[in-house]
């Protein structure tokens, strides 16, 4: 086999300038507006970080971050626009456990997450928390299963749509409770949540940082939180598990994205600022009054997360029988 300088020198070349432009992506990277596809409604929790962070964001880079948002299908409109976008660092994802649930139970989309995205950093979790309308008869969660069980499928909750995490706690829920409610997905958790507080709907999971304030009104009443233990913000609310059902354990969690293909210079440089944003003693404590925790990863810890929870989903989604409605 003869070598051949005219290849070394052509493939040095394109490694060189592979480098170089990568290099100068992260050097000149962001040099125009950039902007935050949130595919769920105004007010919840994924637009209220993305708005928090889309202003951290622009503080420390110097260019706008402009929130987007693309309600509908159950994250399913935006995420794919986010996917279809141009792989240049200009458009971003603001993502949740949503995503990695759709995965299984919605299986015919038009994209892939683990193949068409290219994972940047989580932001935070939060617990959920089971409320009820006062009208119903129920001040504990053992007397809402009882209710339940007295009256299959008359109890309904309502969720932010099919798939999200407001969805599958109350799909993991009746299947480790062994009762029957009906399901009822909204555009957003803002409209979700306020028939829960008028009394349209009877119950559903949602996310303390956003519902804490209803409970402590008494709009509400709170049942159970969804962690390992308790929460901070409202320590007087038992857990599901502490209340005799099993090892029950569902939260919400946001993170961000680009589609495929963005320069991993670009990528690693929006992990770097999302970590210093979120480790800030001032984030920190400003959020564990909300109930939120920070969740500080690198890119390829944030890449396997993703995989763990999106197996971890499809065999929730298998055992519990969740349908998209």
């Amino acid at each position: 086999m003869h070598f051949k300088p005219w290849l070394f020198v052509t493939c040095f070349a394109a490694t060189t300038l592979g480098a170089l432009s990568s290099a100068q992506a992260q050097q000149g990277y962001p040099n125009r507006p950039v902007k935050i596809i949130v595919p769920f409604a105004a007010s919840g929790p994924a637009d209220n970080y993305a708005r928090f962070m889309a202003q951290r964001l622009q503080d420390a880079l110097g260019q706008p971050f402009v929130v987007d948002n693309r309600p509908g299908a159950g994250s399913i409109i935006g995420t794919d626009a986010a996917a279809k976008s141009p792989a240049d660092g200009y458009t971003l994802l603001m993502m949740s456990n949503t995503q990695t649930v759709n995965e299984s139970l919605i299986p015919n989309k038009p994209f892939n997450l683990l193949k068409d995205f290219a994972p940047i950093a989580p932001i935070n979790y939060s617990d959920l928390v089971l409320v009820v309308n006062p009208a119903v008869a129920a001040n504990s969660l053992q007397d809402l299963i009882k209710l339940a069980k007295a009256n299959p499928g008359k109890l309904n909750y309502a969720s932010s749509g099919n798939g999200t995490p407001y969805h599958m706690a109350g799909e993991l829920f009746k299947h480790m409770a062994d009762i029957q409610m009906t399901h009822i997905p909204y555009k957003g958790s803002a409209a979700a949540r306020t028939d829960v507080l008028s009394g349209q709907v009877d119950m559903m999971f949602d996310a303390v940082t956003t519902m804490t304030e209803n409970i402590k009104a008494g709009k509400v009443r709170g049942l159970a939180t969804t962690g390992r233990v308790r929460s901070l913000v409202v320590p007087e609310v038992p857990t599901v598990s502490e209340q005799g059902v099993g090892k029950y354990e569902a939260v919400i969690w946001l993170g961000l994205m680009a589609p495929v293909g963005t320069p991993d210079a670009v990528v690693n440089r929006l992990n770097t600022e999302v970590n210093k944003i979120i480790n800030s003693a001032d984030v920190k404590t400003a959020w564990a009054k909300q109930g939120a925790v920070p969740m500080s990863m690198t890119v390829p810890a944030f890449t396997k997360y993703l995989a763990d929870d999106v197996a971890k989903w499809a065999t929730i989604v298998k055992v519990s029988g969740a349908k998209a409605d």
